[in-house]
């Protein structure tokens, strides 16, 4: 056969009714040939746009792969529309807006093809009637997707290889349905895999995702799919992602080496896992979101964590279920957070965790049964108001603390054992609650329970032993404790009964009169009952902040402070402000002297205005005022930012606002950029988390800090609506307006004499020239201005001053016009 001609071998019963033999171009080949014909391609390069209308054999010659290429300048290589068989070709496609090729109807087979192209897909399968077997075929498109199928197209992929993609590299839409098998996709720039829309589905069985920039696998918008056996690895995002009403079962697969979210979820997804690992990610290991989002997980593993961020994250009323599984290597294990958010987990293993195994917040709830936490900063923490759930048969060991219990949570813990704790067994703080039946601490470095700040907490046959500091360790009015027992090892017991009288005559039990406040119904004989017999300072978790410095009050009284505070250059509307507040707080003290009725003032203050009017400056002062009038203990001021409030995690954001506030006990806590905290595009940002804790903090404690915070006026205003709370803990807003010409160079004027510098002929009026010409954009910094235009002057003054022999005292002190900056 020549180079370059095609031969056709008729095949079936009507073949006398047909030419046969070479022909120059498949184009004229494909015209004489019917269903069941041969078309063999000797080697050479086709311009043609090929359409197989017939079920024909189209083939090149046999392990010769690309020396048959078909590339046409533009529009689709080669279109197919019958049950055809392709076999060793290559094709190449460059039309932008064209697949390389096209399957429409039919089941073709299609077997060691290469595609190599830079056009809109390399395999495009579209139409309900669309069914091919694709084998052993290779894809290259830097230019656009790999293998597209979709309005209902379908088909089988074999073995196939998506080597580079410019867009996704298998992409499924419009109701297309693909089944992958042993397929590689790697490269691409986009997802590897995406699925989305109504009815459309994929279903890949031992395939590879790798070398993704983007997503690996991307379901959404009430797709579905189902991967078994298959691994998703190195990519720039998230490994998996599922989003508004996604469906997808992960069986036997293997997601790891992923910066971001391993598996992020939301939007009423749901996802169904077994037998599958989830190791090496930057950030989650299951991101999980929103109302309805579900994930159901059986005999999988979670660890291996990069970041510091928790394994498992569910918010939103999102949740989880986890059987049989196994979390370790991680910064935190589970956190749930927000009312109506759950986890469910049964039979699991949580291990080796730098900080909290469970942390339930926001009114979220957790139920664990039959688990096994081991290795933790904290067991399991329950945060606040709302937030509860059941731990039933669970066993925690090597901890620095069991199980924590504060600020109004109340979960019920039933049969549970806490064995080694560095601290305590279970610890009860800030008005949390709990109930514990038949639980047991053993080996408690510090107590076995540990109930302070008069938490309402019930313990119901419970027993400690071999507890360092005691097995009980009850604040006055506290729990309420029924046939609770501890050894003799640790220090001897007393008990109360809920009227006030003696226990009983247990074993141990001394008079009620040595130990108050700990009510114990029912003391069992025998071991001793709850109680130890000297007290001891309460004991705090390493992780809940000690409170902050009492310090001095402030030394210099109001009249001087206010006296500074006149001294500064403009702010006279400033300076009203903060006089009528002070004369009110001051009335208010001599009306309360007198017994009088004192008039509410809400002392925390919002500052806006630019850079470099004064903002910090008043801060301080207002601190020193308060002080001076016995409002505040220290006055101190205490300057933060975004930065220092807001963790990497909601556990670490909590934890640092809190302790900025704790360091601005007795003084002012100034918040710089504030708005900072709630950015415009802010999505899923922790700043919010700060402000929620700022807010609550300052109605809690409402007499101990001043918060002050500051920023643009545009963006201030914004600040104040992210949280109801916000705008009413806040008194009044004080505008700082840009210092004018005149007020700048009475700041240089002040500088100079700070330093021992004059002001030369002519300077004050080339100052206020200058001023005026400076422009007023982002970057200028009003006082700080002036401040920078004095030090450059004082810089060219000695530049100038340091090429005199013998400089007079003028020439050390006068500068001049020339020794202003340029503009």
């Amino acid at each position: 056969m020549a180079q370059g001609t095609v031969q056709v071998t008729h095949g079936g019963s009507s073949r006398w009714r047909r030419r046969s033999g070479d022909y120059p171009t498949l184009t004229a080949a494909l015209a004489v040939a019917g269903d069941g014909d041969v078309l063999s391609i000797a080697p050479g390069t086709y311009r043609e746009n090929l359409v197989l209308h017939h079920a024909v054999t189209l083939r090149g010659p046999e392990g010769s792969l690309g020396s048959v290429r078909i590339a046409p300048l533009d529009g689709v290589a080669l279109t197919v529309r019958a049950s055809a068989v392709i076999q060793d070709i290559h094709l190449e496609g460059q039309d932008p807006t064209a697949p390389a090729l096209l399957v429409e109807d039919g089941s073709p087979e299609l077997t060691d093809l290469r595609v190599s192209t830079r056009s809109a897909a390399g395999i495009e399968v579209r139409g309900s009637g669309a069914r091919p077997l694709v084998r052993r075929c290779t894809v290259e498109n830097p230019a656009g997707i790999g293998i597209a199928v979709l309005d209902g197209g379908g088909g089988v992929f074999a073995d196939c290889e998506v080597v580079a993609a410019g867009q996704t590299g298998v992409s499924v839409r419009g109701g297309g349905r693909p089944r992958l098998e042993r397929c590689r996709i790697h490269h691409a720039t986009g997802a590897g895999i995406a699925v989305t829309g109504d009815g459309s589905g994929l279903e890949a069985l031992g395939c590879e995702v790798y070398e993704i920039k983007g997503a690996g696998v991307q379901i959404a918008a009430r797709a579905t799919a189902v991967l078994t056996d298959c691994a998703v690895h190195r990519t720039s995002a998230d490994g998996v992602t599922l989003d508004t009403d996604a469906v997808l079962t992960l069986a036997g697969c293997d997601i790891h080496d992923i910066p971001e979210n391993a598996v992020d979820l939301r939007s009423r997804s749901v996802l169904t896992l077994s037998r599958t690992s989830v190791r090496r990610f930057g950030r989650n290991g299951l991101s999980v979101w929103d109302p309805g989002t579900r994930v159901v997980a059986d005999s999988c593993e979670i660890h291996d964590s990069t970041g510091d961020y928790p394994a498992v994250w569910i918010s939103d009323g999102a949740g989880v279920s986890l059987d049989s599984c196994r979390v370790h290597d991680v910064p935190d294990a589970l956190f749930v957070l927000d009312r109506g958010s759950r986890v469910d987990v049964v039979d699991s293993d949580i291990s080796q965790v730098r900080n909290t195994a469970v942390s339930v917040s926001d009114g979220a709830t957790a139920q664990l049964d039959d688990c096994r936490i081991r290795e933790a900063a904290t067991g399991a923490w329950f945060r606040d108001h709302g937030s509860g759930g059941t731990l039933a048969n669970c066993s925690i060991d090597s901890v620095q603390t069991g199980v924590i219990v504060t600020k109004g949570a109340d979960p019920a813990l039933e049969r549970c054992t806490v064995t080694s704790p560095a601290e305590a067994g279970f610890y009860v703080s800030a008005g949390g609650r709990g109930t514990f039946t038949a639980c047991r601490v053993t080996g408690s470095a510090g107590f076995g329970f540990h109930v302070i700040d008069g938490c309402r907490t019930s313990l119901h046959r419970c027993h400690t032993e071999r507890c360092a500091r005691g097995g009980y360790e009850f604040a006055e009015d506290g729990p309420v404790a029924e046939d609770c027992t501890s050894d003799e090892s640790g220090p001897r017991l007393a008990a109360r009964s809920a009227s006030g009288a003696g226990a009983g005559s247990g074993a141990g039990v001394a008079a009620a009169g040595e130990r108050t406040g700990i009510r114990t119904v029912s003391a069992a004989p025998g071991p001793a009952a709850v109680g130890t017999a000297e007290r001891v300072p309460a004991q705090r978790p390493a992780d809940e902040p000690d409170s902050g410095p009492t310090g001095q009050p402030a030394a210099r009284g109001s009249v001087e402070v206010l006296g500074h505070l006149d001294a500064l250059v403009g702010l006279d509307s400033v300076k009203r402000e903060v006089r009528a507040l002070t004369d009110m707080i001051e009335v208010g003290r001599r009306r309360l002297q007198a017994g009088l009725k004192a008039a509410s003032v809400r002392r925390h203050l919002v500052f806006t205005g630019s850079p470099g009017t004064g903002k910090t400056t008043v801060a301080r002062l207002y601190g020193e005022i308060l002080a001076s009038l016995g409002v505040l203990e220290r006055g101190h001021l205490v300057e933060v930012s975004r930065v220092d409030l807001v963790g990497e995690h909601i556990g670490s954001t909590a934890i640092r606002t809190q302790e900025a506030f704790d360091r601005a006990r007795g003084g002012v806590l100034f918040i710089d950029e504030a708005y900072a905290l709630a950015p415009e595009d802010s999505g899923r940002d922790f700043g919010r988390e700060a402000i929620d804790t700022l807010v609550k903090l300052m109605e809690d404690h409402r007499d101990a800090v001043v918060v002050i915070v500051a920023g643009y006026t545009a963006e201030m205003d914004r600040f104040l609506t992210v949280n109801p709370g916000v705008a009413s803990r806040f008194s009044r807003t004080i505008t700082f307006g840009d210092y004018g010409p005149e007020e700048l160079l009475r700041i240089v004027e002040q500088q100079a004499e700070e330093h021992e510098y004059l002001l030369g002929e002519k300077t004050s009026d080339a100052l206020l020239t200058y001023f005026t010409d400076l422009p007023k954009g982002p970057a200028f910094g009003n006082g700080r201005t002036a401040r920078q235009t004095f030090e450059s002057m004082v810089e060219r003054h000695a530049g100038r001053v340091a090429q005199l022999s013998e400089p007079s005292k003028d020439d050390l002190t006068l500068l001049y016009p020339a020794d202003l900056p340029d503009l």
